[in-house]
This record gives structure tokens, sequence and C-alpha cells, in this order.
């Protein structure tokens, strides 16, 4: 993590010794020389890092690297104290470069020097911290030195599960019958079965019951078990592998095999698989290139010969797939029935006859829940359980100090270090993403796109080439993290093409709080916090507020508020703004909070703002001040006006500022939009502006200016009038960039006029129109990568499913009083990849006709009301993929068609697992239940 430090102060001396060369008047010699020997620092940083890491290192060196992290931060700190003293008198003008020409005679020559001389006092201690550098050998850690010390009582802890007993086994036995049908299947071509999952969640476990299963082992001529870790060698994996081989059969080993070069390793595993059946384990992969050099050692003979990989990384296993024939198993959590199983097996082993005592199932139950479901956690935790007295005081003890137990107790090591493997294993760039997450609640999910801007603002996401946003750069991190089964998907998007929230295994958590603590990195706020650390970011959860008196001289840089139910103490804002000048994040989401007070204004740091899902009202003008501002979020506020000084954000990228309403059969009231003033057009780096109200004096001049944002990915406009249309299509036809776009007209029956549109946006995805077309644009059935689109209370009379079923990406389309026509026919070849279709309030839709081979991908199906139509849609039958059919208020004798074997339609249905209706009771709500056919 000191790296990370050292690599964010150069980004940040860089812009300031070119750009901003004469804000440093003074001192930029000394700036530049700060930064050169942080460059050759950072040079041998990582290497440092990872062995403090992992405890492969003396005192002295982990010392070394704590000072590099701590003089890092303290360069930071001076600069921003040294900007913000300059912007003082002069943040009304809103940007540096203005007060760069003014400032400079008025600014005071004490607090230069000072300046001046805080920077050569850090420039000696760097300097020192380099000499010792060299003097102890720290600089060759790549080479070995003397700073490194083996650590002798390392023991893997994967070791243990080649060992676990048949009746200690749990949940695996379907998987493990399932594995080994696949291992004999008479498929004459090498077949490879990667199995991944998270550190601890039973990979080994698993394919050592296979590979151990007599029906396997008499199966294949000969088998070798190979562990790969993550510094393997490949000569010594090669050697290993014909030790195993010939060892299988009681052969001997052919000489000289210590001394071969890797081209003969080869050729003689090549040439001793070449008439055989063979099977091999590659447990814990880790590098994605392991497989392109390793299967050139495995004949690919036509013997039915086996590979079974384990990996915790989803791209290791993608990349040994080679045929169809390969399979890949995500290993998924013990269910709480095998949890439980389990934890009870192991915890009351030798007394109470497996079984939990009454007294303590509550307790039991908390600690099963927080291992969810991950075997070697149940086994680690019940480890540690059987030896205390079986109280419920001593359970609940156990309970509340896990997170402490995790770092401390030995009867924990397995899990923490099984974990930590996959720490390590991240590239610099990523740790700090992960022990980020170290900031949300246990059992709390976080939306991707808000933890995406957080890694933005705190300056974690570094651009890269082929022109990529930050926010593309962000999503891959996480994609990666992901991948590599360090985060948990929670919640996929309504297509289940995009992840929405994601969160971290509890006990993952347990961990990456204590390591972000260690490393100063994020503190949790709890009732009996202390702050020895110095940590750079606070996390309050559970309305824990009067900790700030104590904090002292912290150079906080990050805030959040998490669980706040309570109102926040005005002395608790009021600390909050004095002592953190420096902060680059405030993330104020779900607090109990009606204002923004006006040291908020003061914040000139400040890159990312939210009050999401608070109850402030008014944006005051002092927001302009904010001119570093990236992210400004005031979704689901009640802000429903921007003031004209957010024109002056222009390093904004986020502007989030609208509502939604679930009454979707009001028009209006859909989506509660906000009104800006002119002057939006200046925020040229913006790329989502949601949503947008028209019905007011001056809209038609915001609406030219909206061609100045080229860089746009998402725009929403509410209450738009016919005049809009043209001057609208205008600007929207210059955003090359745009992937979604939402146009409501003012009331129903006003006409949306779209129809001009030359030249859309190409990357379009996602389109909502609420309105009156009259006909469909020609455009729209032009968007090739057109994802998602609805069409409501469009009027439409034409053919629209002809128009739109050529679409080639399609996924869900939604229409809602959008046709008025008598007739829906869905051709064959149409709607090759729909996957949701929804077709509410057609009130003159009297025939639904689907044709064999249209939409094959079809999952669910939504209709009505549609009083007209008397009978099930007809080719349904054909829908194979069809999960889910629902009915919203159709007639009762319509539903009876489909009712048990004497139904009319009841043929063409039987084949969908689900059907509701849905009906309508008094005022909005709806009544549903499950038809039993």
């Amino acid at each position: 993590m000191a790296e990370t430090a050292v690599s964010s102060v150069i980004d940040n001396l860089l812009p300031l010794l070119t750009n901003e060369a004469k804000l440093l008047k003074g001192v930029h010699k000394e700036v530049a020389s700060i930064k050169d020997e942080l460059e050759y620092i950072l040079c041998f940083l990582k290497d440092a890092d990872v062995r403090v890491e992992t405890a492969k290192i003396n005192d002295s060196l982990q010392l070394w690297v704590k000072d590099v992290r701590k003089v890092s931060y303290k360069i930071e700190d001076v600069i921003d104290e040294y900007i913000l003293h300059l912007a003082k008198p002069f943040h009304q003008y809103g940007f540096i470069t203005f007060f760069l020409k003014v400032a400079h005679p008025v600014i005071k020559l004490k607090r230069r020097h000072e300046i001046a001389s805080e920077i050569q006092e850090i420039k000696t201690t760097i300097q020192e911290i380099k000499q010792r550098a060299d003097r102890y050998g720290f600089s060759s850690l790549e080479q070995g030195s003397s700073s490194v010390t083996k650590d002798s009582t390392w023991h893997d802890p994967r070791v243990a599960s080649l060992f676990i007993a048949e009746d200690e086994v749990v949940g695996i036995e379907s998987l493990r019958h399932k594995l080994i049908s696949k291992l004999l299947a008479e498929q004459p071509m090498r077949g490879i079965i990667s199995l991944i999952g998270m550190g601890g969640s039973g990979k080994t476990t698993l394919a050592k019951k296979v590979y151990d299963s007599p029906r396997v082992t008499a199966h294949f001529d000969c088998h070798a078990w190979i562990p790969v870790s993550q510094s393997y060698k490949m000569e010594e994996i090669l050697k290993t592998m014909i030790k195993k081989f010939y060892g299988s059969r009681k052969e001997p080993v052919p000489e000289g095999i210590d001394t071969m070069e890797e081209d003969l390793l080869i050729e003689n595993l090549k040439e001793y698989l070449e008439l055989k059946r063979y099977v091999v384990v590659f447990d814990d992969v880790w590098k994605i290139d392991f497989w392109s050099f390793i299967k050139h050692a495995l004949s690919k003979n036509s013997k039915c010969s086996r590979v079974i990989v384990t990996t915790r990384n989803d791209d290791v296993a993608s990349s040994c797939k080679e045929s169809p024939f390969d399979y890949i198993h995500h290993l998924e959590p013990l269910s709480e029935d095998k949890a439980w199983e389990l934890f009870c097996k192991k915890t009351f082993q030798l007394d109470f006859g497996a079984q939990c005592p009454l007294e303590l199932m509550e307790f039991s139950n908390k600690i099963v829940r927080k291992c969810e479901g991950l075997p070697l956690a149940i086994v680690a935790i019940s480890g540690l359980l059987s030896t205390k007295d079986k109280t419920v005081s001593e359970w609940e003890k156990a309970y509340n100090s896990l997170g402490f137990e995790l770092q401390r107790s030995p009867h924990l090591t397995s899990i923490t270090k099984v974990i930590l493997l996959s720490y390590h294993d991240l590239p610099y760039y990523l740790k700090s993403c992960f022990l980020y997450l170290s900031i949300i609640p246990e059992d709390f999910s976080i939306h991707c796109g808000r933890l995406i801007r957080l890694w933005i603002a705190e300056g974690f996401v570094k651009p890269e080439k082929g022109k990529k946003t930050l926010e593309e750069v962000a999503k891959e991190y996480l994609a990666e993290l992901i991948r590599r089964s360090l985060v948990q998907v929670s919640e996929l998007n309504y297509d289940k093409s995009k992840i929405r929230t994601c969160r971290v295994h509890d006990l993952i958590r347990e961990l990456i709080v204590s390591k972000s603590e260690e490393l100063s990195f994020c503190q949790v706020v709890e009732d009996d916090s202390s702050f020895d650390g110095q940590p750079r970011r606070l996390s309050f959860h559970n309305h824990v507020y009067n900790v700030l008196e104590t904090i002292g001289k912290l150079r906080i840089r990050s805030c959040f508020i998490f669980k706040a139910e309570d109102e926040l103490p005005k002395p608790f804002l009021g600390t909050l703004f004095a002592k953190f000048k420096l902060l680059k994040v405030l993330d104020l989401e779900g607090a109990p909070l009606d204002n923004l007070p006006e040291e908020v204004g003061k914040l000139l740091h400040l890159r990312y703002l939210s009050v999401r899902s608070t109850k402030v009202k008014i944006l005051p003008k002092f927001i302009g001040k904010l001119y570093n501002l990236q992210t400004l979020d005031v979704k689901y506020s009640l802000v429903d006006e921007l003031p004209c000084e957010i024109s002056k954000l222009h390093k904004l990228r986020h502007l989030l500022a609208y509502d939604v309403n679930d009454n979707v059969d009001s028009f209006t009231d859909v989506r509660r939009g906000v009104k800006v003033h002119e002057g939006i057009g200046h925020l040229k780096e913006l790329q989502k502006l949601r949503d947008v109200e028209a019905s007011h004096e001056g809209f038609d001049q915001i609406i030219k200016e909206l061609e100045n944002l080229r860089e746009l990915r998402k725009l929403g406009i509410t209450k738009l009038r016919r005049e809009n249309g043209r001057a609208l299509i205008n600007s929207i036809q210059k955003m090359k960039h745009l992937n979604y776009l939402q146009l409501v007209a003012i009331n129903e029956d006003e006409i949306l006029d779209l129809q001009c549109m030359t030249s859309p946006p190409q990357c379009l995805q996602c389109l909502y129109l609420r309105g009156r077309l009259g006909k469909l644009p020609d455009w729209i059935p032009k968007l090739q990568n057109l994802v998602r689109l609805g069409l409501y209370y469009s009027g439409l009379s034409d053919n629209l499913i002809e128009a739109l079923q050529a679409l080639p990406n399609m996924l869900w389309l939604h229409i809602r009083k959008g046709y008025d026509a008598e007739r829906l026919y869905f051709g064959a070849h149409g709607f090759q990849k729909l996957k949701k279709l929804s077709l509410y309030e057609l009130q003159e839709l009297n025939s639904l006709i689907i044709e064999e081979g249209a939409l094959p991908l079809l999952e669910e199906l939504y209709i009505g009301p549609s009083p007209q139509l008397k009978e099930v849609p007809s080719g349904i039958q054909h829908l194979k993929k069809l999960r889910l059919l629902g009915f919203t208020d159709m007639p009762t004798k319509f539903i009876e068609r489909m009712r048990g074997d004497e139904g009319q339609d009841y043929h063409i249905v039987k084949h969908i697992p689900s059907i509701h209706c849905w009906i309508k009771n008094k005022g909005l709500n709806y009544t549903s239940y499950k038809l039993l056919l």
C-alpha cells in the first residue's frame, strides 16, 4: 500500500510541476526533487510492499515501508493545504487558473516561507529514507537480500484439505458423482474440468475426493496430483508430474530427470503419456498463462484422458477451455442446512452427540450465517469454538470478537492465510480498490456505479490508452475482482448482462477492515474506536458520532455515513467540516440530513459529494465553489432545481439529480426531474445528466447548449413539448457516445417530434420514449446496439413488431399504451435474443400470434390488461425457454381457459414453470397469485 500512496503523490505532483507551475513559486525546485526521489523509491517499493504483507521481512524493512507511506501522506497534505490557503480569498472565481494571475501579489510571505520550510523538511526525510534503503540493501529486494527472512512458521493451509475423512465431507456428494461421471465419459478427446471458487470454498477437497475415487483410479492408466500455487517454477512442475505419473504405475523414474532442461522434460512427458489414458489435477492455479505452457507436455491423444484444474480466477478457467466438451463449474456456498450440519459435526463432535444445545442455538446460527456457506470458514471457526466452554456468554463473546480472532487465533490461521493469498496476488492498482470495500457495513451491497465513481474520485483509476474513459477502466477493475472470487455479485440488471450491486463475503470483510486499519487506509468508526494509526478515511456505521471530538489532528480525506437513522447532531457536522478541510469524498447517502451547511463550500478539494436519499431540498449557491467536483449526487433527495452556479463545475462527470415514482399508472409522476439553468453547456466533461425538466422558460437555450456535452453517456429529459423536438434532435445527434436516452412528454397527449433524426448515436443501448409518436421514427430500427426499448403512450398503429424484430441485440421490449391496433404478429426468426417482453394496456388487442422460430430465448412474457384478448397467444407453446408468464387484470374466462386438463389453452401453457396473475385492488395496489394448472 505504500506503493499506492507514493504513486498517488507523484500523479498529483506532475500537473503542479507543469500546468500549474506558478502555484509552486519559490518551492518548485524542491518539489521536483521530491518527485524524482519518490520515483526512485517506487522502482523497488512494490516488492517491499508484498514482503511486508506476507511477513517475509525483518522489522527494519517493515518500519522503512511504513515511513515511506507516512511521508507520502505528509507530502499530499502539505501541498493540498498550500493550495487551499491560496484558494481561500479567490474561491469565488471557481478555478485555480484565474487566481494564479491575481493571487500571488497578495499572498503573505509568511505562509510561503512555511511551505518552503515544510517541503525542505520532507525532502530531507525522503533523502534519509533513500539512504536507509541503500544502507540496508532494500533496493535489491527482487534479487534477494539480508532483509528477507524465511517464514519458518508457514504451513500451507490447503494441505489439510487433502486428508479430510470421508465422514467429514458435507454438501458435495451430488457434485462429486457428477464430476466422476464426466471423468469417466466415453469422450475420446482430452477433456478439461475447471473448478472455480473463492479461497476456502472447498475446491481442493472436492477435487481430491473425485481424484481418489476407486472408480477413477481404476479407469485411468496413470494419474498425478500437482499443487501449483502462486510462485511455481515450471521446471519443478514438470519434474513433479513425471515422478507422480511413473510412481502411480510403480515404475522407476528415468535417470537424469532432476538435471533435465524444460524442453527435454516436456518431450519425456509427452512421449510417456502418448499411449496412456491419464488424469492429472493441477490444484490452485493462479496464472492465466499456466495452461498455455503446460498443455504442450500433455499428450492430446484419443484415450479419454482428463485434466482437472482448481482456481480462484475465472480467467484461468477460461484460458484452459479448448472444446465444448470441457466443463467449468463455479462452486456454490453450502446451503443453510448443509452449513449447519458441518458446523455441528465439527463443533460438537466430542460432546452433545454432534447436536447443538438449545441455549447455544441463537449465537450458533449467527456464527454460521457469518460464514455464508464457506466450508473452510465453518471448519476453522468450529475448531476454535470446540475449545471454548459451551456457555451462552462464551459464545456471544466469540461472535462479537470474530474479526479480532481472525487476526490472532491460531485456530483461524488457515482461513486467514487462504483468503490473504488472494489479496497478496492482486496487482497494486487493485489492492486499493479491494480494500476500499472495507467502508461498507456487514451484509451490505453497494451499487457498482457508486463504487466506481468513488474509486475515480479517490484517484485509484488510471487513464489507459485507447480512449477508454476512467469509468470503463474502473468497470474492468471491478470485473477482475469478481473474476478473482474476491467480490461477489449481489444483483444483476434487468437483462442479466450487467452487475447492479456487489458485496464481499462477511469474513473477507472482517479481514480487509483489519488490513485497512493496519495500513491507515480506512477505519470503521465504532464506540470503542481509537485512532492511533492516523487513518485517511472514516466510515461511520450505526449512529456513532461522538468520536469526532477525540480525533485530534487526523488528515481525513474521505468520510462515509452508513445506516444513519437518527438525526445527525449539528455539532457533528460542524466538527466534521472544521477538522477535515482536505476532504476529497463526502458520501452522506441516506443520512438524516435536510440541508448542506455552508462549511461544505470551503471543501475545495472535494471531488465527490452525495446527499442521495436525504431530505435536502435546496443546493446552496456555494456549490459552485467546489471546482474539483467530479460527482454530484442528489438522486432521490428533495432537490428539484439546480442553481446556476453548477455551470462553474467544469470537472463534473456525473450529475445525478432525479427521482422515480413507482406509480406507473400516472403519466406525469413516473419520474420527477430537476430544473437547470443556462450554462449547463459549460460542463463539457459531463457523462451523466438525468433528468432535466423542459417545462420552464429558457429551456430552448438549454437544449442548444446540450450539443456541447459531447461526452454524455446518459441523458434524460422530462416534460418535453412538440416544439422542443427538432432542436433536441440536433443536440442528440452530436452525442456520439450516448448509450442511454429517456425522453418524456409533458402529458400523454403531447407529441414527441423525433422523426427527423438522420444520424442517431450508434452506441445507444437503452431508449425510453414516453409520449405520442404517431409513427415509429425510422431511425429506431437502425440502432444495431439497442438492448432495451420502452415505448409508453406512443399511439402507434402501424406494424410495430415487424419494424423492430430484426434488431440483433434487443433483450428487453416494454410497450405500455403504445400500440392501438388489434393484431400483433411475431414472425419466424424475429427477436432472436429477446428475453423479456411486456405488453401492457393494449386495449384494442384481440389477436397475438407467435410463429414457430420467433422469440426463441424469451424467458418472461407479461400481458394485460387487454380486455379484447379472448385466448392465450397462439404459438406460445413454441417458447421453450419461457419460465414466467404473467397476466394483469385479464378477464376470469381468459384465465379459466388455462386451468386443468379440460382448459382449452392448457396444452399450450403446460410447459411453463410459473404462471402469475395480478388483479388490481382499490387504489393502486395489486394482488398476485400463482396459477395452478
